[in-house]
């Protein structure tokens, strides 16, 4: 297994939809075509969100099955991932049921936990070999309750404890205004080894995340679902686009950094 540093993941449509401009994929030849574009131009895994054909994310085995058959099909050859969330499927227990249905399994799905449910959703998820991404806001207004939740889980976890979790965290964007610091990682995060530990931001806040997962050695993500701009402030072209500027920033996986012997 690869390590960490310098993983990349995009996000190759996430919550967008038309209205954010022509580098999101709407279309599912679209959708395909930009992922393997992206898995080109250097991404290490590709994160989707399944759509109906009236643009309604959806975790049903007939949604599900077929893009992930379809970006296999067309030569991804990378990880895939997609998002096991309240989106998606509000309820608790019809969540946990569509996910047990899919015929067609991801390499990775995103279980969100702030959620209702995600500790017995991530555990059916590695059950069926399927690995975990684990969503913990170490802030916001569900506060600290959802990485406590996601630490006593792991602990208690047979799953959890076998591996095949990794804790996703979103980077907050930090005004520039001189005196403000830059992002760091929550202090939350910091008992965790790196290869544990992904690292994100948002629009303003996408390439300060990327910059410090490469300080820290984690995995990154970027893509239209965060980011529709590139680092000097261009509007992105393509999810290709954006995974080219990423690996300019990020070490390539495996690449021994300076000062790490």
């Amino acid at each position: 297994m690869r390590a960490a540093g310098g993983q990349l993941v995009v996000s190759v449509n996430g919550s967008r939809g038309a209205a954010d401009g022509p580098a999101v994929p709407m279309s599912p030849q679209d959708l395909v075509e930009s992922a393997v574009r992206a898995v080109a131009a250097g991404a290490d895994e590709v994160l989707l969100h399944p759509r109906t054909p009236c643009g309604r994310e959806s975790l049903s085995p007939r949604v599900v099955g077929p893009v992930l058959e379809a970006l296999r099909g067309a030569g991804a050859g990378v990880p895939l991932a997609v998002p096991a969330s309240v989106t998606a499927e509000p309820d608790p227990a019809e969540r946990l049921a569509r996910v047990g249905a899919w015929t067609v399994l991801p390499d990775r799905a995103v279980v969100c936990f702030a959620d209702p449910g995600a500790a017995g959703l991530a555990e059916a998820l590695l059950e069926r070999g399927v690995a975990v991404d684990a969503v913990a806001p170490p802030g916001g207004p569900a506060g600290p309750e959802p990485l406590e939740r996601l630490r006593a889980w792991l602990v208690r976890s047979p799953g959890g404890a076998r591996g095949g979790v990794r804790v996703v965290a979103e980077i907050a964007e930090v005004p520039v205004d001189g005196q403000t610091p830059g992002p760091a990682l929550p202090a939350g995060l910091r008992g965790l080894p790196p290869g544990a530990l992904l690292l994100f931001g948002r629009d303003g806040a996408a390439w300060p995340a990327l910059r410090l997962a490469a300080r820290c050695g984690t995995a990154a993500r970027t893509g239209v679902g965060d980011v529709l701009h590139l680092p000097d402030g261009r509007p992105a072209g393509s999810n290709a686009e954006l995974v080219a500027a990423a690996r300019e920033l990020l070490p390539r996986p495996g690449a021994v950094r300076a000062g790490s012997r």
